[in-house]
């Protein structure tokens, strides 16, 4: 297999895990199956980057000098909110080259910047997802999956999920027997779900100001099973139905029905992927019933039946 060459752009500003956690994942492949990758960073002038946590980082090139890589990986950071105009044109320039791109976090932003997102489906930490859908009409961000990945093009979500595309990608193009070793060393799973959210449902809703609404949040984490009806959940809140559905949708930002289907979503998924637990056995302790009634809450958020959803995303073992 000819070997891959990798470049990571390096800025001021850029987030140090978002560039050492995919290099990491690449590094790791290359001394299990050396001559699988060269690795190389670049700043835009070859000088030495401080990123946002205040570290050093020297690169080992000008991305003026470089040569076109096999993947080009640009980062995230504090540093993306207002890139060097010199550093965006010259992504403009050689990011068609490069027969892969990567994107981690708000790295997309410089894609995007550059023109390399136009027609595209991408994705970004989930907080910077509704700036990048404004300012880039082109661009059709998902803010849900920790990566996208579309053609040649690959972004991923905030921060760690680097790691799993990362991931993705030495099992692409070695196997998943190298990957599984990478990720045993880095004592990370294999692999996430592409289309694993984001974030949690605790995570997507804001967290309540009132202890007794906090409260309720939790019990409903704890118990997708139980009554999560608002007339019973107002009750453990001590307040009117009424009350209580306007005051969670104030503190939180969703309706209470709302929050109740992205717990039970989630925990049915979380089953799915981890556990081999019948589908009928995930239905009940998730809060659904009926595996029907399953099948319909997946068919309408997630576009797949849990059958379906399972085999995709379920780990095979481990040879």
């Amino acid at each position: 297999m000819p070997q891959r060459t990798l470049l990571f752009v390096l800025f001021d500003g850029v987030q140090s895990l978002d560039v050492t956690g995919p290099l990491e994942v690449f590094a790791g492949a290359e001394q299990h199956t050396p001559g699988t990758y060269r690795i190389r960073t670049a700043s835009l002038d070859g000088g030495p980057v401080r990123t946002s946590s205040g570290l050093t980082l020297v690169p080992d090139e000008a991305l003026t000098q470089a040569s076109d890589p096999h993947t080009l990986l640009v980062p995230g950071g504090l540093g993306t909110r207002s890139p060097d105009p010199g550093l965006t044109a010259w992504l403009r320039t050689h990011g068609p080259r490069a027969r892969r791109l990567v994107s981690v976090c708000t790295g997309a932003v410089l894609l995007a910047a550059a023109g390399l997102l136009d027609g595209r489906r991408a994705t970004t930490h989930w907080s910077y997802c509704d700036k990048l859908a404004r300012d880039h009409p082109a661009v059709e961000v998902d803010p849900e999956p920790i990566y996208v990945r579309d053609g040649e093009v690959s972004t991923s979500a905030g921060v760690t999920s680097g790691i799993d595309l990362a991931l993705a990608l030495v099992e692409e193009d070695l196997d998943r027997g190298v990957a599984l070793d990478v990720a045993r060393h880095l004592v990370v799973f294999l692999r996430r779900p592409g289309n694993q959210a984001q974030f949690s449902a605790q995570l997507a809703a804001q967290t309540a100001q009132r202890e007794p609404l906090r409260e309720v949040q939790q019990w409903i984490t704890e118990h997708p099973e139980g009554d999560l009806s608002v007339e019973s959940l107002a009750g453990r809140a001590r307040l009117s139905p009424r009350h209580f559905a306007r005051a969670f949708r104030e503190e939180t930002g969703m309706t209470p029905g709302r929050y109740v289907d992205r717990v039970r979503l989630e925990h049915a998924r979380r089953l799915l992927e981890e556990t081999s637990d019948g589908i009928e056995e995930i239905s009940r302790v998730s809060g659904y019933g009926t595996s029907e009634a399953m099948r319909r809450a997946f068919l309408k958020a997630l576009g797949t039946p849990p059958a379906e959803y399972r085999r995709r995303f379920h780990p095979a073992p481990a040879n």
